[in-house]
């Protein structure tokens, strides 16, 4: 969860406002923008996968983003990204299909993890070498 500093005097007051749904969350702590997230996941697998972006197509908001993957077996999906998790929402990029009733994920890794053995054997690889690193570090 993000923390913003923030003092309390700079904040514009809404009194007529305070109950509508779209000024609950003007605290600024809990909006956080799902593509920035997006992004950041994107970032931190696309090495262990064939590709990976964030949609272009389909609508990115506050509270959800979408984003295409094909894992190294070619296989590819368009998955949800929202407060509750990740999940996969179709079988092809830029894609929604309201019938699939697929789990969510706390992580990209755990997604990919269910989805591609071979994302699983990168990812543990690139571990293993980063443990190595390490190691030789510690030792010298």
């Amino acid at each position: 969860k993000m923390e913003t500093d923030c003092n309390p005097m700079e904040l514009p007051t809404f009194t007529d406002f305070e109950e509508d749904a779209d000024f609950r969350d003007f605290e600024g702590t809990d909006v956080k923008d799902m593509r920035l997230e997006a992004e950041a996941v994107v970032n931190d697998v696309l090495f262990a996968v064939s590709n990976m972006f964030v949609s272009k197509t389909l609508p990115c908001a506050e509270d959800v983003a979408y984003i295409n993957v094909e894992t190294r077996e070619k296989n590819r999906y368009c998955l949800e990204l929202t407060e509750a998790g990740l999940r996969v929402v179709a079988y092809d990029f830029d894609q929604t299909d309201d019938r699939l009733q697929t789990p969510y994920h706390e992580t990209v890794y755990s997604l990919l993890d269910s989805l591609s053995p071979a994302y699983r054997e990168v990812f543990g690889n690139a571990l293993l070498q980063r443990l190595e690193a390490l190691k030789k570090e510690s030792q010298s």
